[in-house]
Formats: C-alpha cells, structure tokens, sequence
C-alpha cells in the first residue's frame, strides 16, 4: 500500500482529459434535463391527460424504471462492446426519447417515451463516470468524475429554465422536445473520442490502448499508466454477475449501492420532481412562481456543486459528506418543523420552506451529490467495473423510484411534517455510514482503491 500512494503521477495532456470529460457531462446535462423538466411539465401534463395522483406519480417515476433496465443492460454492453459505443447508442435513444415524448397522443405514449429516456439515462450514467476515471490521472480524478455530477445539476437548471420560460404558454410539448438538442450534440461529440485505453487492454488491443494513451500523455507516463493496468489486468474480465458477491468484491459492491441508494432516500429527487408541488404546500399558489422557486433552488444546486468540483481532491471526500450531509439533517427538521407550525407561520412559511430547500440543495450539491458517483466509479476492481457501476445504479435508481412513486401518496397519508422528518433520519443514517463504511480514497491510484476498498477507510 505505501508503495501505491508514493506512485509518481504521470504526466496528462489536461486539455484532452477535460475534453473527454465535457462530452461525458453532456450526458449528466440530457440525465438531468430529462429527469427535471417533468417538474414543470407535470403541471400542464395532468391537465391535459386528466391524470390521477397515482397516474402522476407513474408519469414521473417511469423514467426510472427505465433507468433501471437501462443500467443493467449497460453494465453488461460497456464491458462487451467499450465505454464509448455504449454512449454512443445512449444518445441514439436520448434523441428517439425526446422526439416521441413531445408527440405523444395520450399518456400510453408518454410513458412510452420517458421509459426509453430512462433508459439511455442508465446507459450513460453506469457507462460516462467509469470512462472518465479510466483515462483521468488519480491527482485529478475526483474533479473530472464531479464534472458529471455538474453537468447533472446543469441539466436540471436548464429544465427548470425551459420550463418557467414555457409555463405561460402552457407548452409542455415543447419543454419536452427541447431535450432533443442536447441529445443530438451529444452523439456527435461522443463520436470524436476516443475508447477507453483500460478497456482495450482488457481486450487485448494492447496497440489501440497505447496509441490512445500516448494521445494524451508523454511516453514516460504511457509507461507508467500500461504498468498499473498490467497490473489489474492479471485476473481476467468478469462476466458473471455473481463475481460481485465474491469476498474480495463483496466490500466494494456494500459501499457503492449502500451509498447510492442512501443518495436516494434522504428525499433528493422529490425536490427535483416535485419542486412546484412542495413550493404550493407552503403557499405559493402561482404555477409560475412555484416553477421560478424551483429553478431558483436548481441554480443553487449548479453553484454549490462547484464547491465540490474545486475541493474534493484537496480536502479529501470524508470532510465534505460530513459537513454536506450535516447540512441537510438540520434543513430537513427545520422544514418539518416549519410544517409542524404553519399556521402560527401564516404567509412566512414559504420563505422558511425556501430557504430550507436552499440550505439542502447546497449541501447535498456539494457532498452527496457528487462523491457518490466518484466513489462508485473508484471502488470497483477493472475487472469488474461495468457490472460494479451498473449494480450501484440499479440500487439507486430502484429506491429512487420508491421515493418518487411513494412521495405525494405519504404528503397525502402521513403529512407534510412527517414526510419530511422520515428523510432527515434518513440523513442521519447516512452520517453514520460516512463514519464506518465510506473509505477516503484522494489522491490514490484506481487499482490500490480497488485492492482493499474498505482498509483504507479512516
């Protein structure tokens, strides 16, 4: 291990890593516009189709359905066919996706449209973050796999954007159809890089990974770089699914999915599905205004994931879920507080509702956020990397959809007090799993994470 983290760093072409890292985020922009822009849409949608509570709540969660499938099928595709092909067949149903959506004739239709988005959604959100972290250099790789997790929140301010832009006219076809744009420039930016050059060695296209590495790096560091996947590479490629629940696998699949699924379920995504609704339980009764508080709390989301972006490689990820997760205990009791008093609140409820939502979304932006996926894509083994990536997906896209499909029936059952308690305990389960399960993994070299994931925790 000492040896591992006294390794020199090898000499990277920034300007390349940061272009391939750009092109994977357009795929945390199209996740991301197509999970937010159902927030304004749902308003109008429901009006058009007549929809049901428990219609609007399959409306939304659909996507994630297809997520699901999506992020099973890419696990497996990413490691047969590469990280680059599998993106590129995630754009072709990102563009098939947001042309049928804005089309359809009844609500069948939609749902259709938005499981295919759920698909392509889990296709690059397994396959973009691993590719990243197979070409980036380990001093900077938290930075570059954070950028996913920004052009995520990018993604869901631009839908917010497009969505108060449209809500007067009502134009829930069109805040859909947008979402073809940047599908399109995603497919053909993905065709001007390169494979995975860990990828290729896997496949014994020794030639093509060195022609790849000495793209982006001097022929000391193209050295460097063949020794360490060499090194990985000693053990064969894992096909079977059930190599995740060997021993020396079994630590890092319990941190992925636990993390990921812990994302989930401190209450994330009902802000960003069903931001308007929360805003009008607090009293703004505008479409429009609850729309605009909505992307309100989305541009704060982008910001404070900068936050990450500059310091999760300085600072380390311990420090900042800590102080993140934190964050998002108080605001979530404070919220349920504010509920528990609204009457004695009277009209100052919506602005306590709103800053708390302010406070949580900055928190998580630069914490959960972000690190969940860069641990993911770190704790893995080569090997099994693919399959790794798409489990913890699975994990989060299944219990995201519990969250979403559950949210408005136990706003409805339970309260607004309640609900919004239930997912500050969840918060603090997840401080306790930061402390003893989440492994500080700064600075080091993919393979030594991946050796003992769970021994170089704190």
């Amino acid at each position: 291990m000492p040896n591992a983290i006294a390794a020199p760093h090898p000499y990277v072409n920034r300007g390349f890593i940061l272009k391939v890292s750009f092109i994977a985020g357009l795929g945390g922009i199209l996740y991301g516009f197509d999970m937010g822009i159902i927030a304004a849409a749902l308003i109008f949608v429901r009006t058009s189709f007549g929809l049901s509570t428990q219609m609007e709540e399959i409306v939304v969660s659909v996507v994630l359905v297809g997520a699901m499938l999506g992020a099973l099928v890419g696990g497996t595709i990413a490691d047969r066919i590469g990280r680059r092909s599998t993106l590129v067949w995630g754009g072709i149903i990102f563009i098939v996706g947001s042309i049928l959506a804005p089309l359809s004739p009844d609500v069948a239709t939609l749902i259709v449209a938005r499981g295919l988005l759920g698909i392509a959604i889990g296709f690059t959100s397994v396959t973009a973050p691993v590719y990243v972290s197979e070409l980036a250099p380990p001093q900077s790789r938290g930075m570059l796999i954070g950028l996913y997790q920004f052009a995520l929140t990018v993604g869901i301010a631009l839908a917010d954007l497009v969505g108060y832009w449209l809500a007067g006219q009502q134009a829930w076809r069109l805040m859909f159809g947008i979402g073809a744009i940047p599908a399109i420039i995603f497919l053909f930016m993905v065709l001007t890089v390169p494979e995975s050059p860990r990828w290729l060695f896997a496949q014994n296209r020794t030639d093509e990974a060195e022609s790849v590495l000495k793209s982006y790096t001097d022929e000391a560091g193209a050295q460097l770089l063949i020794e360490d996947i060499r090194t990985s590479l000693q053990t064969k490629m894992e096909r079977r699914w059930s190599a995740l629940w060997t021993p020396a696998v079994r630590g890092s699949l319990f941190i992925a999915v636990g993390f990921t699924v812990l994302q989930q379920v401190t209450g994330i995504n009902t802000i960003i599905y069903y931001g308007p609704q929360i805003f009008a339980l607090a009293g703004i009764s505008s479409n429009k205004n609850a729309i605009f508080a909505t992307l309100l709390v989305a541009i704060v989301n982008v910001l404070a994931t900068i936050i990450a972006l500059v310091l999760v490689d300085k600072v380390g990820r311990k420090p900042l879920l800590y102080v993140g997760v934190g964050g998002m205990t108080i605001s979530l009791f404070v919220l349920s507080y504010a509920f528990h008093n609204q009457i004695a609140l009277g009209s100052s409820l919506g602005i306590v509702a709103t800053a708390c939502l302010m406070v949580y979304i900055t928190c998580f932006a630069f914490s959960m956020g972000p690190i969940a996926w860069i641990l993911v894509s770190e704790v893995f083994p080569l090997r099994i990397r693919g399959r790794g990536v798409a489990a913890a997906t699975l994990g989060s896209g299944i219990s995201n959809f519990i969250v979403s499909l559950t949210f408005l029936s136990l706003i409805k059952t339970a309260g607004n007090t309640v609900t919004f308690a239930i997912y500050g305990l969840f918060c603090i389960l997840t401080l306790f799993f930061v402390r003893f399960v989440i492994p500080e993994t700064k600075g080091r070299e993919l393979e030594s994470i991946s050796a003992r994931p769970a021994a170089i925790a704190p």
